[in-house]
């Protein structure tokens, strides 16, 4: 199975513009550490679990003493199964020991959810942006929702529903993940920073939002700043930013960095590892 998971060297790409700037800043690096950071999930349960396993032979593949293992933000809504990501990496979180450290950021799509548990004047807006899916995810027909999308009685009724019936954890979990996570050289936020302000004085919009100031900058951050949001066909490594989101939901692809001293490799999922691990899996099963 390793060998649908070999990790790639991801260089730094320094062309499109100006970045002489970097020339002489030292490379970002980890503290000691290696930190698998994850990009946009959106509900796709079989390509989690896919990366999960990669992580797991990448480590076995490459041994190394603690691991962080980051989650960008945005695990749920567009794809089928958020509730199951949500379990999963919850259950993978509290499973975290002393050579294993989990770190959970929000994204605006979780947001969106959290927001609904207190407040049903979202639902109109996170319904059309994915928040249908997550909700038949918790057993709600695609009908209800989009009822309770069109009238307010509706869908605090709806609200009300999902706040009795969504499990305590799953709700705990969502209402604490983090806005922001720093390791070494890095700064790891959902969508990324204003380059008008400092690393520290960053706020919630800006962290879970940002995007053509933030994307078109080639400011020294302080960090190099680790994101998703943004989808593109691929990853983007450059000297003051690496954006992990490839577009799940529309490409089929999940991809995760992984950062090590001053090194960058790179660990994708596509459909083809998914029929593939399906493939070998019905082979063990039939002997």
């Amino acid at each position: 199975m390793t060998t649908f998971f070999m990790r790639q060297p991801l260089p730094i790409d320094m062309s499109g513009g100006n970045w002489s700037h970097f020339r002489d800043v030292l490379p970002a690096g980890t503290e000691g550490v290696r930190i698998y950071a994850v990009g946009d999930i959106h509900g796709h349960l079989d390509h989690l679990l896919a990366m999960q396993a990669a992580i797991a032979a990448d480590r076995a593949q490459h041994p190394v003493e603690r691991v962080v293992i980051v989650y960008l933000g945005d695990l749920i809504d567009r794809g089928l199964h958020s509730r199951s990501v949500i379990e999963q990496i919850a259950a993978q979180q509290n499973a975290a020991n002393e050579t294993m450290e989990i770190v959970c950021l929000t994204g605006n799509h979780d947001a969106w959810l959290n927001e609904f548990l207190t407040d049903a004047a979202v639902l109109p807006l996170w319904g059309r942006k994915g928040g249908l899916e997550t909700l038949a995810s918790y057993g709600f027909s695609p009908e209800e929702v989009m009822r309770a999308m069109a009238d307010p009685v509706a869908a605090e009724v709806m609200r009300l529903a999902l706040v009795a019936r969504m499990p305590q954890r799953h709700k705990e979990f969502i209402a604490t993940l983090l806005l922001s996570y720093q390791r070494g050289g890095y700064f790891f936020a959902h969508a990324g920073v204003n380059p008008d302000r400092s690393l520290g004085e960053q706020r919630k919009e800006d962290l879970t939002w940002i995007r053509d100031r933030f994307l078109t900058s080639r400011t020294d951050f302080g960090k190099v700043v680790v994101h998703g949001h943004t989808s593109g066909p691929r990853v983007e490594s450059l000297p003051n930013r690496i954006n992990v989101d490839t577009g799940i939901y529309a490409t089929g692809v999940l991809s995760c960095v992984v950062l090590e001293s001053t090194g960058r490799h790179l660990i994708t999922v596509d459909r083809g590892t998914l029929r593939a691990l399906r493939e070998q899996q019905m082979e063990t099963q039939h002997g």
